[in-house]
């Protein structure tokens, strides 16, 4: 719940597209005077997802990055937190980020209003890049996922020694946040093509999660701050140097969402067991997994599998979920029948 902004769980304001998103433009500008830009510097969407991302373009300071957030998912201390992860990792573990640019006024979280709307905004440095395979010709190899997992371990070996601020405050990735009855992106239950066979499927599938979840425990060694959305396309590449981007969703949470998220989207697909075992390479690199957590390593892919079949339906008006539709759920249903066929 974000400063007087109420919202029920999984609602997504900037679903609505249209007037809304009038609105948060609106919000942009008026963000850019905050920050002491040109005055005429310009903010072009770049993306939707959980909030709106906008490149800025100052005749003065050249190219920036602005996140606009949507209502109700982080207070303005989550926030400053996710900043405060951000800057200690690029500082001490090695792991690039961006910097955040902060506004006039030194503050590094701006909240403006629109409409009595009340709404935080972020300023990054522009990094420029590509996602790994994403270059003109290129195509997504086994080695981009060693890197990636290599970078995860880094960040997880950060995480566990860390030593965080008296005021840090994230969320938490836990099955009642994922799949309870207060779900962070709403139920799976309401998942576009969920029907009766559907639910029965996934029912099944939820109840074995959640048993094998309890099972696993939160230990330290197994649970602690993670990115949570470590996919290839918050990763940017150039001149031989890897960045990490998007850290919105990180909080407390399993080490194994982390593999888990890199395969978001894809989780069917006969390429994701060699991907695997290219991400463990690059793990143990710089870091340890036991055989016991590789052993769930499939659990963690099929509860974030389910937990995005929940995001898709809470976020029908942005384009990618609308793309996925149905044909997820439906492919979920098999991987789940797989999945519940050996476990």
């Amino acid at each position: 719940m974000a400063d007087g902004q109420g919202s029920r769980p999984g609602a997504h304001d900037l679903s609505a597209g249209g007037d809304v998103m009038d609105q948060v433009t609106a919000c942009a500008r008026s963000a850019l005077r905050r920050y002491g830009c040109h005055p005429g510097a310009a903010a072009e969407l770049l993306t939707v997802s959980e909030n709106a991302t906008f490149l800025v373009s100052d005749p003065a300071a050249g190219p920036s990055v602005l996140r606009v957030h949507r209502l109700g998912y982080h207070t303005e201390p989550e926030i400053s937190s996710e900043l405060a992860w951000m800057d200690a990792l690029r500082a001490e573990a090695g792991v690039r980020t961006p910097r955040v640019l902060p506004a006039a006024d030194g503050r590094r979280v701006v909240t403006v209003s629109h409409n009595a709307t009340l709404r935080h905004c972020v300023r990054f440095e522009f990094l420029p890049g590509t996602e790994p395979g994403g270059e003109p010709g290129g195509r997504l190899t086994g080695r981009h996922f060693e890197e990636l997992g290599e970078i995860t371990a880094r960040m997880h070996r950060h995480a566990r020694t860390w030593p965080r601020p008296p005021w840090f405050t994230r969320f938490h990735w836990d099955y009642p946040a994922a799949f309870g009855a207060q779900a962070r992106w709403g139920r799976w239950q309401d998942g576009i093509g969920v029907g009766p066979a559907e639910r029965r499927v996934l029912g099944r599938l939820d109840d074995v999660l959640r048993r094998r979840l309890t099972a696993f425990g939160q230990g330290p060694e197994r649970y602690g701050l993670v990115h949570a959305d470590t996919r290839l396309a918050n990763l940017l590449v150039h001149g031989g140097s890897v960045a990490v981007i998007d850290f919105d969703d990180c909080g407390f949470g399993w080490y194994l969402y982390d593999l888990a998220t890199a395969m978001s989207f894809f989780e069917h697909s006969p390429d994701v067991p060699a991907l695997i075992d290219s991400w463990l390479t690059g793990y143990r690199r710089a870091g340890l997994l036991p055989a016991g957590d590789e052993a769930e390593i499939w659990t963690f892919i099929l509860a974030r599998r389910l937990l995005l079949v929940a995001w898709i339906g809470s976020h029908r008006g942005v384009d990618f979920a609308a793309e996925l539709g149905a044909g997820y759920t439906r492919d979920s249903c098999d991987l789940a029948e797989s999945y519940l066929s050996t476990h």
